[in-house]
């Protein structure tokens, strides 16, 4: 989607920015960079929409050289979100988000539509907020509008700039959920700058850190916990390495001893001393089988942490959760499962502390 081959930047003054980075987004992740102050993560993501132009090396979108596209349509595409939101104190919040899709020229009934559609999926009620001013919002209500003025031209790529670091913790919590249940229905291209490991691991699909103009690690997060590739990376994550941080896939039983087809099922070829999680013949997660019944149980996204996993067993009931990757069932979590993992972690430690 995104690909940089060979990027250095150096500034007049000298100063190297960054130094042959290599890098490809993937179409429909949300890639976070992060890294020390100036460690060219900032500049990285200022190159996607030319606010800065490389010194050395390439950056193409789809395949195309970014100079090749027109500015103005470059732009267009590419979503901004800033840390100071900069919305327009004159306009009124409709107005602020409707300024790109104006500009494409889209039709007012489509525009409309669109802001509704927008203000409902961040949890801003439409009728009551589009006719205000950004001084009439709190913080975190306007980075919302923020964050969908710069979705509401549908562009292909979104580009987040620490868009959450001056809100209060609260405000902050609450918009990186959101972010998170926006990208599951949108499914666009996001670049997130961040200078906190927490959110970057919170949010992204995959971490890349930086340090002095290189990349040091891009892996996924838990990867980048379970495996750092060096002394800085392990420093950087600091004590973050926990069974806690485990994802659920590293946890769960892949096997199929809780796990019944539909076909199966409804011919009763299965004893029904369960919870049993349920796929159809494609492996399409359809449900779980309790005391003989069907029930709807949301299931674990495969890449969820351990801690937000006992959480939602907490909330719930069943003594099984399936566990999916996308729409497909590719195992359980139990609490034997949970408890038989930290109780090997623990013995693990033990034995790093004797060999000390």
């Amino acid at each position: 989607m995104i690909t940089f081959t060979d990027v250095t930047k150096t500034y007049p003054d000298g100063t190297t920015a960054l130094k042959k980075i290599n890098l490809e987004v993937q179409e429909g992740e949300l890639l976070a960079l992060i890294g020390p102050s100036g460690c060219g993560k900032t500049t990285t993501m200022k190159m996607i929409n030319r606010l800065i132009q490389p010194t050395e090396g390439t950056i193409t979108i789809h395949n195309k050289d970014i100079r090749e596209y027109n500015i103005h349509e470059l732009r267009w595409n590419i979503g901004y979100v800033l840390q100071e939101i900069a919305l327009f104190p004159h306009m009124t919040v409709e107005e602020n988000i409707s300024v790109v899709p104006e500009m494409r020229k889209w039709k007012k009934k489509d525009l409309s539509k669109r802001i509704d559609e927008l203000m409902n999926m961040v949890g801003l009620d439409a009728e009551k907020h589009r006719k205000r001013k950004p001084s009439e919002l709190s913080g975190g209500q306007q980075q919302r509008v923020g964050v969908i003025r710069a979705l509401a031209a549908d562009p292909d790529i979104i580009l987040m700039d620490e868009p959450f670091s001056a809100l209060d913790p609260i405000s902050r919590e609450q918009l990186q959920n959101d972010i998170r249940q926006l990208q599951k229905e949108i499914k666009k291209t996001i670049v997130f700058v961040t200078h906190d490991m927490d959110e970057a691991l919170a949010l992204g699909d995959r971490v890349c850190l930086m340090k002095a103009g290189e990349i040091v690690q891009l892996d996924t997060p838990q990867n980048l916990i379970l495996n750092p590739s060096n002394k800085f990376v392990e420093d950087f994550i600091g004590g973050r390495k926990t069974p806690w941080q485990t994802a659920v896939d590293v946890i769960m039983n892949h096997s199929e001893k809780r796990v019944v087809s539909v076909k199966e099922y409804k011919e009763g070829h299965v004893l029904l001393d369960g919870p049993f999680a349920l796929k159809d013949h494609n492996g399409t997660y359809q449900g779980l089988i309790d005391d003989g019944n069907q029930v709807q149980v949301s299931p674990l996204s495969n890449d969820m942490i351990l801690r937000d996993a006992v959480r939602i067993f907490e909330e719930g009931h069943s003594s099984i959760l399936p566990v999916v990757k996308g729409d497909q069932l590719i195992g359980t979590l139990s609490y034997r499962d949970i408890v038989l993992y930290l109780k090997e972690q623990s013995r693990k430690k033990e034995e790093e502390v004797e060999n000390k």
